[in-house]
């Protein structure tokens, strides 16, 4: 599979009729040929480049013109974001190219700011697949759900005159990985939207277990988040001259499950006096449970605003057409990694030498150290604590039915143990590639030492994937999970560790009975839309329906500008 993949060339796809609509639409647009006679030359100059149209055709013009503004009025009135381009019956799963946002971009970019679109799910049954399989690859029924952010006219007066705010500003610092960045730069969008303030462009934290020192720039598009939010919010680059400060006072000490209310007693004075405000730490400290609009605006912040730069795009999109020509495949977030195994308080499964530079390590540095300290390595386990490793990983797959000839994209960090961490998995599917062996030479190259933009390409690559199943929770399972849901309910398999270890660790279970239990377990999560309504503890990027996401039909306006 590997070997396949590197010897691609140029990817390319298909290519399916034009548009009845665009022929027509030609028919008229296009410029009328040039005759070189004397007579045309003169009569072309005489009327400024304008040649004249019969009375027929000017009828049959203002038809077309009619009849597109209409398509493009439905267009607006009736999708909203309705961004479910990759549903196996969207028009939009017909128009693969280079770029997937161009469909989109070219008909409803007025009313749509562009959000990051996967290549389209292929689904269905082939003719050389086993029930178990075709029933693997099958995409979930979305029920009628598609994105729509309709936001109330109380909050569009106040988002206009925030919008247009000059005079008080808000720092906010942002740590951890690109998908805790992430959802800091959510949060913080909202918190500057409940202050009425200016947001200055995030400042990233350099990420002390990497050592990765790219800038809010370097990930993501910043004309373009400050586009998408601009009747939101207004988004500055850098504080004005009349807001610098010798000496600038940081606020890291916020409780978890603040409000707004709580958010604005307390910072809003300090902040229309000074003009000023710099926070740090707000990583999971803005309550999950907001007023509908401000939820609204988490989601468009997560899957319209935060677009990544265009080279990064552009790479995540090569890997993902390399993997996607080959056929269906699989996006695995595998938390292998030697930092999450300190974290965890976990064992690797590698046995006793890698066990001990684990333990090592975590009495040197026991505040990396997260979770219930009070428990012992195999209730944590079997808790659901620790990550699955790749045994674990390839005796699930089995069990759900995934052929072993699949492609299957790893997406993490360099797994603790190298190629003896991943041989159990790569013995029960060979197929196996990460975007190092995926990537032709040099393409990687650029991103050396720049872990958060590596792990925007593997994010891409996993958006476009027909199924994604991680290890472990977190921050990259939740933004997929969530983003998978918005773009058309891709395929998403959380596995339930608690219920499967103990089966996988009997060995009077036979590989059948696994496999039914498994499919069992798994059945109702695989995608299908959950809703996070009386669920306080769901945060809405993860969970977008109902407040992000209506069904067919109902309130599908954006509302947006």
């Amino acid at each position: 599979m590997a070997k396949t993949l590197r010897t691609i060339k140029n990817p390319f796809f298909t290519p399916h009729p034009p548009s009845p609509f665009l022929h027509f639409s030609l028919l008229f647009f296009s410029p009328p040929k040039r005759s070189t006679s004397p007579r045309y030359l003169n009569h072309h100059h005489s009327n400024n480049h304008l040649t004249r149209c019969t009375p027929q055709q000017v009828f049959l013009l203002l038809i077309s013109l009619s009849l597109v503004f209409s398509g493009i009025s439905f267009l607006a009135s009736s999708s909203g974001t309705c961004l479910s381009a990759t549903s196996p019956s969207s028009p939009l799963g017909f128009f693969i190219s280079d770029d997937p946002r161009r469909l989109l971009t070219s008909l409803a970019a007025v009313s749509v700011p562009s959000t990051l679109l996967p290549l389209p799910a292929r689904g269905g049954r082939s003719g050389n697949m086993t029930e178990e399989e075709s029933e693997f690859w099958k995409q979930p029924d979305g029920e009628g759900y598609e994105p729509c952010l309709e936001f109330s006219l109380t909050y569009r007066k106040k988002a206009a005159r925030v919008s247009r705010e000059r005079k008080r500003f808000l720092v906010v610092v942002v740590s951890g990985g690109l998908n805790q960045q992430r959802n800091q730069i959510v949060d913080a969008v909202v918190i500057a939207t409940i202050l009425e303030a200016a947001l200055v462009v995030p400042v990233l934290q350099v990420n002390r277990v990497w050592g990765d020192e790219s800038e809010f720039s370097d990930v993501f598009d910043v004309e373009h988040f400050k586009k998408t939010l601009r009747s939101d919010v207004r988004v500055v680059s850098s504080l004005p001259s009349t807001h610098l400060m010798s000496r600038q006072t940081i606020e890291n000490q916020i409780p978890w499950d603040v409000s707004p209310v709580w958010i604005r007693a307390k910072f809003f004075k300090q902040l229309n006096e000074e003009g000023l405000l710099v926070l740090k730490g707000l990583d999971s400290r803005l309550a999950k449970n907001l007023p509908p609009d401000l939820q609204k605006l988490r989601c468009k912040v997560a899957f319209h605003a935060l677009r990544f730069t265009p080279p990064i795009e552009n790479l995540g999109n090569k890997l993902a057409r390399r993997m996607w020509i080959e056929g269906p495949y699989i996006a695995l977030h595998l938390r292998l990694e030697k930092d999450v195994w300190v974290r965890t308080g976990c064992l690797t499964g590698l046995g006793s030498e890698f066990d001990r530079i684990i333990a090592e390590t975590r009495m040197s540095q026991p505040r990396y150290l997260t979770g219930r300290l009070n428990l012992t390595y195999t209730e944590r386990r079997l808790a659901g604590l620790c990550p699955l490793n790749a045994y674990e990983i390839a005796r699930l797959l089995k069990a759900l039915g995934a052929p072993r000839n699949a492609s299957i994209y790893v997406a993490g960090g360099e797994p603790f143990g190298g190629s003896r961490a991943m041989e159990p998995l790569a013995k029960e599917f060979p197929n196996l590639v990460t975007k190092e062996t995926l990537a032709h030479k040099g393409e990687l190259l650029p991103y050396t030492n720049r872990s958060t933009a590596l792990a925007a390409i593997d994010y891409i690559v996993s958006l476009s994937s027909d199924v994604f199943l991680p290890s472990h929770g977190g921050n990259m399972a939740k933004a997929m999970q969530g983003n998978r849901a918005y773009v058309g309910h891709r395929k998403f398999i959380m596995p339930n560790k608690r219920a499967m270890l103990p089966l996988m660790e009997n060995p009077s279970v036979s590989d059948s009975e696994l496999s039914r239990v498994a499919r069992k377990l798994h059945g109702k999560s695989q995608g299908h839309p959950e809703s996070r309504r009386g669920r306080r503890d769901r945060d809405v990027v993860a969970y977008p329906v109902p407040e992000c996401m209506c069904r067919h039909g109902k309130h599908r306006s954006i509302g947006f500008f």
